[in-house]
């Protein structure tokens, strides 16, 4: 019992956005009388988010290092209106077009990574110009009109679903992944468990591991259950699957994640340890750019469209999932899965908060308190810490 609560308080922000994800998701399991967590509205709920998750998931490294980006909504609009001109109007190819898409958003991201980095201008300011320019370059782009509709190929990134070669109402392909998914996690957690007692770590007690891999695989099963019950497996969620699975690869097990978790923690002491720290930095907006593209195409494709308005405040909700999600504002500290439960916190609150009926306003303002709330216990934290 210790050692499980050792454990709880060495990883409290992780663990205590799980524990507050759950908490949220039952208490509107009860109030919208069990609509929350059916099939279609679990499928709707990622739908709904994937774009702001992606958005999260760049937006965490921007913050471990210190820094803030403004302009991911304006960019993301900016990038989709552009992405509408080449499909649509030029009718180039779909897949041609989200490369192009792509690289354009890097070279955004390399704009302002250059003036953050080499010319030392805050981020801040640096961000909110670019959120300026690009809701202005949208609209030049745009002259005040929606562009639709797009290919149906691309449609399917925001909108379809790995195909199943079973018939009936069940979808077993989505089973058989869950399974699949189920075996590879045991597989990981019994190779590091090894892994820390070779290199003499204590790992977690027998029965600690045992309750936490049978809950983990049970919940995996139980989602790919809920999936497999509508249509299966979203393409989309795919497409997030990857990215979580490389991004936190590359911050855990990579020298340039050790070098990004360096540069937020001291950027001086990163510096006379070797880290090239101009470079990280304008490397981590380069990916913001990027991921603030997919995003765009994301968002695009599932509204049909590429509209002057898109984008709106998606800025707010990438920072505030960060937030939530364990990321220190102070830098240096953040994960992408905690990124992905800040941004499902989020997700679950808006969606459950429709369901009952909430208006707009309430559901802004509970989400402001819930923001304050996270960023205060972080700092709690590190006071108590230290």
């Amino acid at each position: 019992m210790d050692m499980l609560r050792n454990v709880f308080k060495n990883n409290i922000r992780q663990y205590g956005m799980i524990i507050a994800l759950v908490f949220i998701t039952v208490l509107f399991q009860i109030l919208t009388d069990g609509i929350l967590l059916k099939p279609l509205n679990v499928t709707n709920l990622i739908l709904q988010n994937s774009y702001i998750l992606v958005l999260a998931i760049g937006m965490v490294l921007v913050i471990i290092t210190g820094h803030i980006d403004l302009s991911v909504g304006s960019v993301a609009a900016f990038i989709g209106a552009l992405a509408g001109i080449m499909m649509v109007d030029m009718n180039m190819p779909f897949y041609l077009a989200i490369i192009v898409s792509l690289v354009l958003g890097a070279l955004v991201g390399a704009w302002q990574g250059f003036w953050v980095a080499y010319v030392k201008i805050p981020s801040f300011i640096v961000t909110l110009a670019g959120m300026l320019l690009f809701r202005g370059l949208t609209m030049i782009v745009l002259d005040g009109q929606s562009i639709a509709p797009f290919p149906k190929a691309f449609q399917k990134i925001s909108s379809g679903f790995l195909p199943d070669f079973t018939v009936g109402s069940l979808n077993f392909l989505t089973v058989i992944i869950g399974f699949v998914l189920s075996l590879i996690y045991i597989g990981i957690e019994v190779y590091n468990r090894r892994l820390q007692k070779r290199y003499g770590f204590e790992p977690t007690s027998g029965k600690g591991f045992i309750v936490k891999t049978v809950v983990i695989v049970a919940v995996i099963n139980l989602f790919m259950y809920v999936l497999a019950s509508y249509k299966g497996i979203p393409n989309i969620l795919v497409i997030l699957f990857a990215l979580v699975v490389i991004y936190s690869f590359v911050m855990n097990r990579s020298i340039m994640g050790r070098h990004i978790y360096a540069l937020g923690g001291n950027e001086k002491a990163a510096s006379l340890s070797g880290v090239k720290t101009k470079k990280v930095t304008f490397w981590v907006f380069v990916n913001m750019g990027v991921m603030a593209a997919l995003s765009g195409l994301i968002f695009a494709a599932r509204l049909n469209a590429a509209t002057p308005k898109a984008g709106t405040n998606f800025e707010l909700d990438a920072i505030a999932a960060s937030f939530i999600g364990g990321a220190s504002a102070s830098g240096g500290i953040g994960t992408v899965i905690g990124a992905i439960i800040g941004g499902l916190v989020m997700g679950v609150m808006n969606n459950g908060m429709s369901l009952i009926g909430l208006g707009i306003d309430w559901q802004q303002g509970i989400k402001g308190l819930v923001l304050l709330a996270a960023v205060g216990f972080d700092i709690y934290n590190k006071n108590k810490s230290s």
